[in-house]
């Protein structure tokens, strides 16, 4: 019984993060790939988030887009 509902609250804080990250990402503002680069930026990959982002230029630190 006094492991049952620690794993319950563990799942459901799991569950509620897994709902939340995408709501999260999507919200962020994103740009695509040759509007960072014509804005003398560069398209680079975060492997800490796994994003990939405009580093430099008017964009800086802005997400990208897939197109």
């Amino acid at each position: 019984m006094r492991t049952r509902i620690p794993a319950f609250a563990a799942a459901l804080v799991l569950a509620a993060l897994g709902v939340a990250v995408p709501v999260a990402q999507a919200a962020a503002p994103a740009i695509p790939g040759p509007k960072c680069t014509a804005a003398h930026g560069a398209v680079e990959y975060d492997s800490a988030t796994g994003q990939w982002t405009c580093n430099g230029g008017v964009h800086d630190g802005e997400l990208i887009t897939e197109t």
